[in-house]
């Protein structure tokens, strides 16, 4: 089911009559500049910033964001894009049944999954760590920052172009969108639950998950279970879901972002619980603990030594120190017999 980007949308449970009637295109050049890529830019561009402004919390420097940007960012598009056509790949065959490359390659025409995106970023966040020799979880704990940003922000695209909605229902939030000149239909925004879920999971994570965490790759973990969760409930929803090579199960097509999601949340989980019992408390585990605290002990050693002044303590017990030694001196003076009075004694022996 299609919705009209012609057409008004509306929310009549909350605002009754009022309507909205955005163009999909920002800028109508070329093919366009559609509002939803401008929409992801903002979200990528926040996201960026973001990490770049936490990223000494997670002992990485700022560089080390933007370093991973210039292999994310083209990477992930690929991604996007692949995971896309691997699941919707009777969409891309030509009459004869061969595969047409050059629409495989046209993303303007629509056709990008999130989870594409997120496993090339996973792909390419590990091999930048191996290189930079940087833990891949401390680095993972604050790229789902930046993930979560990204898709809070990046589903208002879907909105503008009237896509990713669910299943028809008369709740007070529903969207109403049109499918002709005439007939509408009355919808789950489920481009909002999303919106909503990730702006949640970010604020969890900035002011809870990463004030407790006691190893690397703790908000990494519950990122994929906040999200996997949230994910596979509202793709339940949604009208226009991936499948999975059109295998069923008890009779329903599998959609594949369900089953991935509660893969990865169930992994995610698994992992939590095995790291928080080997580290339950205290930050020592953390790479950012371990780096600062190398780099107070390379600090101390490389500092000066600078010359002591003797405190007026010491100077006054040095002063009563050599007082001691001349009136020592001179008891030793006063019991030596003079020259003198040695003589008169041998006098005296010489008389007797």
């Amino acid at each position: 089911m299609q919705a009209r980007t012609d057409m008004p949308i509306s929310f009549p449970g909350l605002f009754g009559d009022w309507e909205f009637n955005p163009s999909p295109k920002a800028l109508d050049i070329g093919n366009g500049i559609y509002w939803y890529g401008v929409i992801i830019c903002a979200g990528l561009i926040l996201a960026v910033l973001f990490c770049a402004h936490k990223a000494k919390e997670y002992g990485l420097k700022e560089d080390d964001v933007y370093d991973l940007m210039i292999w994310e960012i083209p990477l992930c598009i690929i991604g996007l894009r692949v995971y896309y056509v691997v699941f919707y790949l009777d969409q891309f065959r030509k009459v004869d049944g061969s595969l047409d490359w050059g629409k495989m390659i046209r993303i303007w025409d629509g056709g990008l999954a999130i989870y594409g995106a997120i496993i090339t970023s996973a792909i390419v966040l590990f091999f930048f760590t191996r290189k930079r020799k940087i833990p891949f979880g401390a680095f993972g704990d604050l790229g789902v920052i930046g993930l979560l940003i990204g898709q809070a922000v990046g589903r208002w695209g879907n909105f503008m172009n009237r896509e990713a909605f669910g299943t028809e229902t008369t709740l007070p939030w529903r969207m109403r969108l049109w499918t002709s000149a005439t007939e509408y239909i009355e919808v789950h925004p489920t481009f909002l639950y999303e919106s909503l879920w990730n702006l949640l999971g970010l604020l969890l994570i900035l002011f809870v998950v990463s004030k407790a965490r006691t190893f690397d790759g703790e908000s990494t973990c519950f990122y994929f279970i906040w999200y996997g969760i949230g994910r596979s409930v509202i793709e339940g929803l949604r009208t226009d879901s991936l499948y999975l090579f059109g295998w069923k199960l008890f009779g329903q097509p599998i959609r594949v972002s369900q089953v991935l999601s509660l893969l990865l949340a169930g992994g995610a989980f698994v992992v939590l619980i095995v790291n928080k019992r080997r580290h339950p408390s205290g930050r020592e585990a953390l790479y950012v603990t371990r780096k600062e605290a190398m780099e107070a002990a390379s600090a101390a050693a490389e500092a000066p030594v600078e010359a002591v002044e003797p405190t007026d303590l010491e100077e006054t017990a040095a002063d009563a120190g050599t007082e001691e030694q001349r009136e020592s001196s001179a008891e030793v003076r006063e019991t030596e017999p003079s020259p003198e009075s040695a003589g008169e004694a041998r006098e005296d022996r010489d008389i007797g």
